[in-house]
């Protein structure tokens, strides 16, 4: 356990940037879950409707600093090239 008033501020700021890290990362996931089962059960158009709020959600995590940048950009593009096969 931290002995020092400021590792003990670290601990607490720690704990509430870790909460609101996962917070958009848990959102970022069930978007991009979503567009997933749409294009496993064969329904491109529920995929292509979904696709736009996990782009949203991708790119506001990489935005919050939750992922990389690179690895947003990876997850989009995955994702926009799954549901264009599908759709095709």
């Amino acid at each position: 356990m931290a002995n020092h008033k400021q590792a003990e501020k670290r601990n607490r700021q720690r704990i509430k940037r870790r909460a609101r890290n996962l917070t958009h990362l848990s959102s970022m996931r069930t978007f991009i879950k979503k567009v997933r089962r749409a294009l496993d059960g064969g329904d491109a158009d529920a995929a292509k409707a979904s696709l736009p709020a996990a782009v949203t959600a991708i790119t506001k995590a990489a935005s919050k600093g939750v992922i990389h940048r690179n690895t947003a950009s990876r997850y989009v593009s995955r994702l926009t090239r799954a549901v264009a096969v599908k759709a095709a």
